[in-house]
């Protein structure tokens, strides 16, 4: 992990260093403020397909609903 100390333009813009850039191979960035510190990711070209594979292989839409049900009967049953 790299820290680099970045300097604010009166318009309110930094430059990220270009060896950043080119490990993000990213156009756009996504800054989160939180409150005592922001965060910057780098957003691929491709949101949605970049995460395609991330969830193969994991539970399905209808496995989820499913164990949400059975957790809901048995706290139902519990009251």
């Amino acid at each position: 992990m790299s820290s680099y100390e970045l300097r604010v333009s009166s318009n309110g813009q930094v430059s990220i260093p270009a060896e950043v850039r080119r490990r993000w191979q990213a156009s756009r960035v996504l800054v989160i403020d939180k409150g005592d510190r922001i965060i910057v990711r780098p957003i691929p070209p491709d949101p949605i397909g970049a995460v395609l594979g991330k969830y193969a292989g994991g539970p399905s839409s209808d496995e989820l609903r499913r164990v949400a049900r059975e957790e809901e009967s048995e706290q139902e049953g519990t009251r």
